[in-house]
């Protein structure tokens, strides 16, 4: 298989900068573009050509692909915050939607062939049937996972008339580092429970605010699938082999462990690894929160080689710490 050389759009930030190790490590020419709106210029490796800018500058990605001869975009450039997309939907439809329309005509002028989207479990809204396939309806209940359903379509749409496949990842929740701590979640006010849940167990935050205790899940707090970030770089650097190897073809898949934990069940874990209590505030839902979000894996894993450990919450505490 050729290794083709990869633009990482959003490499920066926190998933795109596990995208980019995972791309280096296993060989892979790798270029980071990035507007540095939520990301870092210390989370790009030495060596790896970085551009600052933005993914809808046409002119600026026509040089960035000439120069480099990208062969495949990782595209991760974006905006993820569901109750802000509630209170500023245009911001998601301009950054997340209208961007990427912008980046899919520049992939498709340069003619690069393969596109990797960073998409969500959003999509899914509040599912009917957990856990989640593919193929169940999507239904979004906020303009994130709207906004993120829009380019899975305009991507479909766009390989079935021109020369690109593409996969796209629905993620559900990301949590943890690298290993060799070369780069994390740095993002200030990050909202991601476990990250939180960890400042508070290590005191930068005086509590966790746990948002909605009515939902339809066993103790009544929100259920989620979380998966840890590098398993997730692995999962799109096993895509991207996919695509090279079958490029008639086109994948959508999951990406979790297949297993859900509920907010409380998340804390209890973090107290019991770091052996501290952590203050939890009882609130109010936040808007656009489904009851519970979890993985039908299989696709995924019977596609690429995907290998995952087995998770039990403390495990999970400990490997986020």
């Amino acid at each position: 298989m050729t290794k083709v050389p990869v633009l990482v759009t959003g490499g920066a930030g926190y998933i795109g900068s596990h995208a980019v190790l995972a791309l280096k490590d296993a060989g892979w020419p790798v270029s980071v573009i990035d507007n540095l709106t939520t990301g870092f210029r210390f989370a790009i490796p030495d060596g790896v050509p970085f551009y600052q800018g933005d993914i809808e500058d046409g002119d600026l990605l026509a040089r960035i692909i000439a120069e480099q001869g990208i062969g495949a975009v990782m595209h991760f450039a974006g905006s993820v915050v569901v109750p802000e997309s509630v209170e500023n939907p245009l911001k998601y439809y301009h950054n997340n939607t209208a961007k990427s329309r912008a980046l899919i005509e520049s992939a498709v002028k340069g003619g690069v062939r393969h596109f990797i989207f960073s998409s969500t479990a959003a999509t899914y809204g509040v599912p009917e049937v957990s856990p989640v396939t593919e193929d169940s309806p999507k239904l979004p209940i906020n303009p994130y996972g709207m906004s993120k359903l829009m380019t899975e379509i305009m991507l479909a749409d766009t390989a079935r008339a021109h020369p690109l496949n593409f996969c796209a990842l629905r993620y559900f929740n990301v949590a943890g580092a690298d290993p060799q701590a070369r780069t994390g979640q740095s993002t200030a006010g990050a909202t991601h429970l476990i990250k939180v849940a960890v400042e508070a167990a290590l005191g930068k935050r005086g509590h966790v605010a746990v948002f909605g205790t009515d939902y339809a899940t066993p103790d009544g707090t929100g259920v989620r699938d979380y998966i840890h970030v590098s398993d997730l770089a692995e999962a799109h650097v096993l895509a991207l082999g996919a695509l090279i190897e079958q490029p008639e073809r086109s994948l959508t898949m999951n990406c979790g462990y297949g297993r859900g934990f509920s907010v409380l069940e998340v804390l209890d874990a973090v107290d019991r690894v770091t052996n501290r209590t952590i203050v939890r505030q009882m609130e109010g839902r936040r808007a656009g929160d489904p009851d519970s979000l979890i993985s039908d894996n299989s696709r995924i894993r019977a596609t690429v080689p995907w290998g995952l450990c087995c998770i039990t919450p403390d495990r999970l505490a400990a490997g986020f710490i």
